[in-house]
């Protein structure tokens, strides 16, 4: 599985299953291992997208044991163990991948979202960038490279890898949005917003259940003192996601920018 972000947190990530070759195919491998393989592939899968973290750990985990050289269990165990907020031992999980599969972007991809976690932003970079160098078509790289640049600051240059990936993948939503709340926070600063309101709208109109960019529009429409639409937005947000009620949720997990978050948190004080 590979990781991406939607602006810079967790909870945004979009699931990639990294493929594990036909067992069967793998030398060294018995039959009657190959079953096994395959079947603890499919617990974990199953875990991961009923939402059970620490079980497709645990699944990854029996998986490394019997073939410790498969650079995807590594991968994949560090997503489960980042999706459970574990960011440094998910990123020895992806050093270890990198270290068997150094020509293959997925563990790349996927460390450099744990290493956001972390805070190393410089270090995603890097990452990012050796992904694209094996494929510079790859969306997500451009996505979260965005990701890691909008967490040093630097708005354009992350709205410039945003609008990248959307020309790469026209249908990868997660840029768009990431690129509709980074103009946010650019207009915000020249007092020039309304570019960021009609790039969400433009979103919801195809996206309608997009929670991120919703609550997004909510905040960036009571900022632009129409309480009516932006609390007719707020209705839909509450019944697809309550977390955007926790403002500390906002500002440190999903982290939005700094006037994203002011924004929000003026309409849910009612400012």
């Amino acid at each position: 599985m590979r990781l991406i972000f939607a602006f810079f947190l967790i909870l945004f990530l979009t699931f990639n299953p990294v493929a594990i070759a036909p067992v069967q195919a793998q030398i060294g491998i018995t039959e009657a291992e190959s079953n096994q393989l395959d079947a603890l592939v499919k617990k974990a899968f199953a875990a991961t997208d009923a939402g059970e973290f620490a079980e497709a750990e645990s699944y990854w985990t029996d998986l490394i044991k019997l073939y410790p050289d498969n650079a995807a269990g590594w991968s994949n165990r560090g997503n489960s163990k980042i999706s459970q907020n574990k960011s440094q031992s998910a990123l020895e999980d992806y050093n270890k991948a990198v270290e068997l599969a150094p020509n293959f972007p997925d563990p790349y991809l996927n460390r450099g979202a744990a290493l956001e976690g972390l805070g190393k932003w410089e270090e995603a970079i890097a990452d990012y960038n050796r992904v694209l160098e094996i494929d510079p078509k790859d969306a997500a790289a451009y996505n979260n490279r965005g990701n890691a640049k909008a967490g040093l600051g630097k708005w354009n240059e992350a709205i410039a890898d945003y609008q990248t990936a959307m020309n790469v993948n026209s249908r990868f939503s997660t840029a768009f949005g990431n690129n509709a709340i980074a103009l946010y926070q650019v207009g915000s600063q020249t007092g020039k917003t309304d570019v960021a309101i009609k790039a969400m709208k433009n979103i919801l109109r195809k996206y309608p259940n997009f929670t991120d960019v919703r609550a997004a529009l909510t905040a960036a429409l009571w900022a632009d003192h129409k309480q009516g639409e932006a609390e007719s937005n707020w209705v839909s947000v509450l019944n697809l996601d309550p977390r955007y009620r926790d403002i500390d949720w906002v500002k440190n997990i999903r982290r939005w920018p700094p006037s994203m978050v002011t924004a929000l948190e003026n309409f849910l004080t009612l400012k």
